[in-house]
């Protein structure tokens, strides 16, 4: 039997709120409070901003009667809405003891009550007037299931003791299949959402774009070859590095991706699952953009612009064969099939294209319009999802942005080449 639009809505409603509760339930209250730099944010103050933002984007306008929580958590749980209020500055969340993570949970869980009465209680055309924004607020909440587990790995990451967040999965070595590129034909294109399924606001509007015929790398840069360029003194070499990058490396002490240790002449990473051996044949990850464009200029290519990927992506038709959160594993693999592979899934992957609106965006009014726009400087485009990105929750047309030297990001490389 088909479930009605009325339970569809529902469900997908409750499964997405109970996987942010899964991926918090593997934490104690102390490590919910944990914040390791001004660009995370606790693991419960995710909980609690998902949560306000049904709140106060669904329920206050949408819902006669309701009642906010509690009057303080609009500043406390606010993000960046500077149309809706003040908001606690972004790199003192941490310092936040409370409301504790059980307060948060009764948070969570007077508002799931409340917009489960008011989608079993709205009539149809109520409902076609808030479902957009509940849509929103649900792949807004995917959206920080993943920064929940980026910003956990990083605050464990910086305890001496190594802290695990999932136990150590069964492993088996996987040698990767070598790399080959894939001609993809020049000329004009389109790129751009279309259709009646969700999108976020950056994806559109759909236009077209010249390109020049260019090759694909088959899959993500290994380990084992970014282990040649590090060899090969490639954190030493300032004319392998945009001025920028070359400036980062000297000041932050860049010698090898984040989370990566040498001891003794042995290369380890710190993962989800604690510290092991680097295995050479996955994809590295928690690289900036400043280290994947070095190491294309090293190797003689070039990162793919967003149009360039996203053409290859639908003109190849990739499927979704890489994993993503819903496989445990919470990093990247091997790649072992030929053909195009791991372009959704597996790992972010940094493009040579600055995050700008396409030809005739306009950010739509209101405090929604704040969600993506604003953004558009400063910013570099990634492609394709990661193995911390929900199942079912990235496209070919997917926009991710993150400033050039982020590295906590499960950012990746793929090379490119003209034609």
């Amino acid at each position: 039997m088909t479930p009605t639009p009325r339970a569809a809505l529902l469900d997908r409603y409750r499964r997405t709120r109970l996987l942010t509760e899964s991926l918090a339930a593997r934490l104690s209250p102390e490590d919910q409070s944990l914040q390791s730099m001004p660009d995370a944010s606790p693991t419960k103050w995710h909980r609690a901003h998902t949560t306000w933002f049904f709140e106060n984007f669904v329920l206050v306008p949408f819902a006669p009667g309701y009642r906010v929580h509690h009057p303080a958590y609009g500043y406390l749980f606010n993000s960046y809405y500077e149309t809706v209020g003040t908001h606690h500055p972004r790199p003192e969340r941490g310092l936040l003891s409370r409301p504790s993570a059980d307060a948060i949970a009764l948070y969570r869980a007077q508002v799931d009550e409340a917009v489960a009465a008011l989608v079993l209680g709205a009539g149809d055309a109520y409902i076609s007037s808030f479902a957009p924004l509940l849509e929103l607020g649900l792949n807004h909440e995917e959206q920080h299931q993943e920064l929940i587990l980026m910003d956990i790995k990083h605050a464990l990451s910086l305890n001496p003791l190594q802290p695990a967040y999932i136990p150590p999965p069964p492993f088996a070595q996987r040698n990767a299949v070598a790399m080959d590129f894939i001609a993809i034909a020049g000329g004009l294109h389109e790129i751009g959402h279309h259709g009646d399924a969700f999108a976020f606001d950056n994806e559109s509007p759909r236009h077209k774009i010249y390109l020049e015929p260019f090759r694909i790398g088959t899959r993500l840069v290994t380990c084992g070859e970014y282990l040649a360029f590090i060899a090969d003194r490639g954190y030493l070499r300032p004319e392998l590095w945009l001025s920028e990058g070359w400036a980062t490396v000297q000041r932050e002490g860049w010698e090898a991706p984040l989370y990566w240790r040498c001891e003794d002449g042995r290369w380890s990473l710190f993962t989800l699952a604690g510290r092991r051996a680097i295995d050479q044949s996955e994809p590295v990850v928690h690289v900036s953009h400043y280290e994947a464009d070095a190491y294309a200029r090293w190797r003689g290519k070039r990162l793919l612009t967003e149009a360039e990927w996203e053409v290859a992506a639908v003109t190849q038709r990739v499927g979704c064969a890489g994993h993503f959160m819903d496989r445990g594993v919470y990093h990247p693999l091997a790649a072992t099939e030929g053909g195009l592979t791991q372009m959704l899934g597996d790992a972010w992957e940094w493009t040579q294209s600055p995050y700008v609106g396409y030809p005739g965006f306009r950010p739509a009014p209101g405090a929604v319009g704040e969600y993506n726009g604003k953004f558009m400087v400063n910013q570099m485009v990634l492609r394709g999802g990661a193995a911390v990105t929900p199942a079912g929750h990235v496209r070919p047309t997917y926009r991710n942005f993150f400033p050039s030297g982020a590295r906590w990001a499960f950012g990746a490389i793929r090379l490119a080449e003209d034609a």
